[in-house]
C-alpha cells in the first residue's frame, strides 16, 4: 500500500511516496505485458521463454503460441541460414545493442506469412548462471517507407540541383550573347546617328538594355548561390584595390544621379574570396545609389573589436522600420512612396547569400528621409597584416599619354556578337581582324605583330578557352601578349584561375562598351 506523503518542512527534503513490493511487481508485470514494443525473452538455445501481449498486435501470435518455440519462427526463411551464426556470435559476447547497426535491413515474419521491417533492441541478462536475452521489437514499416521517400526526394533534389547548375552555366553564356549583340549595336548606332531625336531614342534603348543586363545578372547570381554551385576560394584581398575597381565601375552612375561617391582609404588586407567580396559590395553600392537621388554614398573599411567592419552609407530615402525585417527576402522591394520601382528586389537577397558563404554578417540600419547604413562584420580570422605599401590617399585613375590604336584580333564563336563587336570597334577607329573558331583564330594569330591586342570569348569550344589560346600564343611568342577575355560567367572563370594573368583584362558579358574601350586603352600603353 502507498504510504502517506510527508508535508514539506522548511530546510528538509520532501519525502516521496513509496510502493510496496507487491505494487512494484504488479506495475512491472503491466509494463512487460503491455509495452508499446513486442517483448520476448530467449534462452541460450534461442528458445522463446517469455512473450508479452503486444506480440499479438505485432506478429499475430498469442504469447502462449510462442512459448517454447524456436526464435526462427519469427524470422523470414531467407534469413535463417545466417541467423545461427549471428546468434552464436552474440551469445559469445553478449551486450546491449540495436540490431541493424551493421545490417542494412531487418525483417520479421508474421503468423500469416507476411513480413515487416523491424527495429530490434537486445539486452542480455542472467538469472543465476543462465543467460537470457530480452528483445524489444517494433514494426518500422512506416518509418522505413518514410526514409525511402526521403531518399528518393533527396536524389530528386540533387538531380534538380545538377539540372539547375547546368541551366545556369548555359544561361550565363547563351542568354548573354543576344544581349551582348544588342548592346554593341546600340553603341554603334549612337555613334553614327547625327539626328538628335534618334540619339535620344537610342539613349533610352541603352537604358533599357542596362536594366535587362542588371536583371539577368541578378537572376543568374541568386540561382547560382541557391544551387550551391559557388564555393568560396580564399586569396589575399587588399581592400583599397577592390575599392578602386568599384569606384571605376560606379563613378559614372553616381555622376548621372548627382551623387558624391566617396571611398575612404584603407590599408586593410583580407583573406577571402575576392570575386564574392566584390560582388557583395557591388550590390550594396548599387542599392545605395538606386535610392539616393542627391547627396552622397560613402564606403569605408575599419578595424573594430579585432575584426573588420565595411560600411556602405547613403543619404537616400531610407527604409521604414517595419520593413527592415523583409529587405533580405527575394523579390521584395520597399515601397518608395511614389518613386519608380527599379530592379526586382534581388540585390539584398544576393548580399545575404554571399555573406553567408563568406562567413560574414550583414546588418542594415535606416531612417526614413535620412538614409541607410549597411555594415558587413568580418571576423578577425579573415584579417591579414595591413598593406602599408599603399598610400593613404584613395586610388584614382591617372591620365596617361594618349594611347595608340593598334590592331585588334577578335575571336568570338557567336556570329551575331562577332559582327556587332567588329562594327563597334571599327567605328571607334580600330583595325580589327576577326575569327569565328579556334582553328580560324590559330591561322589568324600567325599574323600577330607587336602592339596587337587579342580579344577573345572565354568559351570557344568544349575543350579550349580563349584564355588557353592566349596563353599558348604567349608561350609561342615569348612575351605577355596583351589580351581581353570576355565571359558570360565571369565569377566562375575568375575563381578557376589559380595564378594571376599579367597584361590582361577579364570582362563580363554583356560587356560594357566603356569598360571594353578602357581595357583596350590600358593594354595599348604596355
Amino acid at each position: 500500500m502507498l504510504t502517506s506523503p510527508s508535508l514539506p518542512v522548511s530546510g528538509t527534503r520532501t519525502s516521496c511516496p513509496t510502493l510496496t513490493m507487491d505494487e512494484l511487481s504488479e506495475i512491472t508485470q503491466h509494463l512487460l505485458r503491455f509495452s508499446p514494443d513486442a517483448l520476448i525473452v530467449i534462452d541460450a538455445a534461442s528458445r522463446i521463454r517469455f512473450a508479452n501481449e503486444t506480440v499479438r498486435d505485432v506478429f499475430g501470435y498469442g504469447p502462449e503460441e510462442l512459448l517454447g518455440s524456436s526464435l526462427e519462427k519469427l524470422i523470414p526463411e531467407r534469413f535463417r541460414p545466417h541467423h545461427g551464426a549471428h546468434t552464436a556470435e552474440f551469445i559469445s559476447a553478449p551486450k546491449k545493442r540495436e540490431m541493424g547497426a551493421r545490417i542494412a535491413d531487418l525483417f520479421a515474419l508474421r503468423a500469416d506469412g507476411t513480413e515487416f521491417a523491424a527495429g530490434i533492441r537486445l539486452a542480455p541478462f542472467r538469472i543465476g548462471s543462465k543467460l537470457f536475452v530480452a528483445a524489444a521489437i517494433r514494426d518500422t514499416t512506416e518509418r522505413r517507407l518514410a526514409n525511402e521517400e526521403l531518399l528518393v526526394a533527396r536524389k530528386e533534389a540533387e538531380r534538380a540541383n545538377r539540372a539547375k547548375s547546368r541551366f545556369l552555366a548555359t544561361a550565363s553564356h547563351d542568354l548573354r550573347q543576344p544581349l551582348q549583340t544588342v548592346r554593341l549595336l546600340n553603341a554603334s548606332m549612337s555613334k553614327i546617328t547625327p539626328d538628335a531625336q534618334t540619339r535620344e531614342l537610342l539613349q533610352q534603348q541603352g537604358q533599357a538594355i542596362e536594366s535587362m543586363t542588371r536583371l539577368l545578372n541578378a537572376l543568374l547570381d541568386i540561382g547560382r548561390l541557391e544551387s550551391g554551385a559557388i564555393e568560396p576560394v580564399e586569396t589575399r584581398v587588399p581592400v583599397d584595390a577592390v575599392f578602386a575597381e568599384l569606384r571605376t565601375e560606379f563613378e559614372l552612375v553616381a555622376a548621372a544621379r548627382n551623387v558624391d561617391l566617396i571611398f575612404r582609404p584603407s590599408k586593410i588586407v583580407l583573406s577571402t574570396d575576392r570575386t564574392l567580396f566584390s560582388q557583395l559590395l557591388q550590390n550594396l553600392i548599387g542599392n545605395a545609389l538606386k535610392y539616393t537621388d542627391r547627396g552622397w554614398v560613402r564606403v569605408s573599411c575599419v578595424i573594430e573589436n579585432g575584426g573588420v567592419v565595411v560600411s556602405v552609407e547613403d543619404s537616400g530615402i531610407g527604409i521604414p522600420s517595419d520593413k527592415l525585417e523583409r529587405i533580405f527576402d527575394e523579390y521584395y522591394q520597399v515601397d518608395t512612396h511614389g518613386t519608380k520601382r527599379m530592379g526586382v528586389g534581388l540585390g539584398l537577397a544576393i548580399v545575404k547569400e554571399v555573406a553567408r558563404l563568406l562567413g560574414f554578417s550583414v546588418r542594415i540600419r535606416s531612417t526614413v528621409g535620412e538614409g541607410t547604413q549597411a555594415t558587413i562584420a568580418i571576423p578577425a580570422q579573415h584579417r591579414l597584416a595591413s598593406d602599408d605599401s599603399r598610400a593613404d590617399a584613395p586610388s584614382v585613375r591617372v591620365s596617361a599619354a594618349p594611347s595608340r590604336k593598334g590592331r585588334l584580333i577578335l575571336v568570338e564563336d557567336n556570329e551575331g556578337v562577332r559582327i556587332a563587336t567588329e562594327l563597334f570597334l571599327k567605328l571607334e577607329g580600330y583595325a580589327t581582324l576577326t575569327a569565328g573558331s579556334l582553328a580560324e583564330a590559330e591561322a589568324l594569330l600567325t599574323q600577330f605583330k607587336h602592339g596587337d591586342i587579342v580579344i577573345a570569348d572565354y568559351h570557344l569550344d568544349d575543350r579550349n578557352t580563349g584564355l588557353d589560346m592566349l596563353l599558348r600564343l604567349r608561350e609561342q611568342r615569348g612575351v605577355d601578349v596583351p589580351g581581353v577575355i570576355l565571359s558570360g560567367d565571369l565569377p566562375s572563370v575568375l575563381r578557376s584561375i589559380k595564378v594571376p594573368v599579367p597584361n590582361s583584362h577579364f570582362l563580363s558579358k554583356p560587356v560594357d562598351t566603356t569598360a571594353l574601350l578602357d581595357a583596350i586603352d590600358d593594354l595599348s600603353r604596355v
